[in-house]
């Protein structure tokens, strides 16, 4: 029973980690570069919604909306401020990706400013006993967040799979050049993945609210998990990047039944360090290279 415990919170943790990489992934793909910012797009719309619901004091599932449109909106936001204008003038990777850790820092900082560096809860759900199924003690909340992300990220497979839209940005992550060529606007194509990839990461904001605390920097550490999950999956490929988070939850949280539960994100640091070593295409993966 303990080994299922461990793989249902393997399950859980790997929800997560799943939207954040799978929107990660998206941007990565269509873009080509190391969207790093990504983690504290989830830092700041984790307090965006306690913005919302515990000092606005609006309705709940209005500040959930209200978080989901304010996380797509900081995805356009971040293209058109900063990463269009430098890909416009010729910015290499390297600086985009030093501007993406750099505007990671910010953000972090700015909700530490304004929000003060004590952790925050929402307080929507009151502390309730977990339900007992099939000998694995499991909350309503952790059900929401395993069956809600299942469903998004089906939704996510549907939009690039079974859309125009998705067609678009298929084809601008396999032939950007080849893209343009066929008339597709490309700028518009990368707007959008900020968008549909930073609302995946309000949507993981607003789970990680309602189960944990909030506090400024806890976007650096769920970059970390949601980068190794793409890694262990593809960093190319948004089906592989979700595998590869789940699998990274399961392990994580199998890990700890033989180590120290403090020894979860050094567990993740290892598997990130053995696939860039041994597999850096992940693996589902496949190597497209990079672009200038």
């Amino acid at each position: 029973m303990i080994a299922l415990q461990l793989l249902v919170n393997g399950l859980i943790a790997g929800s997560i980690y799943a939207l954040i990489a799978a929107g990660f992934s998206l941007i990565y793909s269509v873009n080509r570069f190391m969207h790093f910012a990504h983690g504290a797009v989830v830092t700041v719309c984790a307090y965006l919604l306690y913005a919302f619901f515990a000092v606005l004091g609006l309705n709940f599932f209005l500040a959930c909306v209200f978080t989901l449109i304010s996380g797509a909106l900081l995805g356009w936001l971040m293209h058109a401020v900063l990463y269009r204008p430098l890909r416009n003038r010729g910015g290499s990777n390297a600086v985009m990706l030093v501007t993406s850790i750099g505007l990671m820092i910010f953000l972090e900082n700015l909700m530490l400013l304004i929000f003060g560096a004590d952790v925050k809860t929402v307080g929507f759900l009151k502390v309730r006993e977990g339900l007992h199924i099939a000998g694995v003690i499991v909350t309503p909340l952790q059900l929401v967040i395993i069956g809600a992300s299942a469903l998004l990220l089906f939704g996510l497979w549907f939009l690039l799979n079974k859309t125009n839209m998705g067609m678009v940005l298929r084809a601008v992550a396999d032939d950007a050049e080849l893209a343009r060529i066929s008339g597709i606007d490309a700028n518009r194509v990368h707007t959008w993945s900020y968008m549909v990839g930073s609302g995946l990461a309000a949507f993981a904001a607003i789970f990680i609210a309602l189960e944990q605390n909030i506090e400024p920097i806890m976007g650096t550490m769920l970059i970390v998990k949601g980068f190794t999950g793409a890694v262990i999956g593809g960093v190319t490929s948004v089906p592989g990047a979700v595998v590869g988070s789940y699998l990274l939850g399961i392990v994580e949280n199998v890990g700890i039944w033989w180590l120290p539960s403090g020894w979860k994100d050094a567990i993740a640091f290892t598997l990130l360090f053995l696939f860039l070593l041994l597999k850096p295409s992940g693996i589902f993966g496949v190597n497209k290279g990079v672009r200038n």
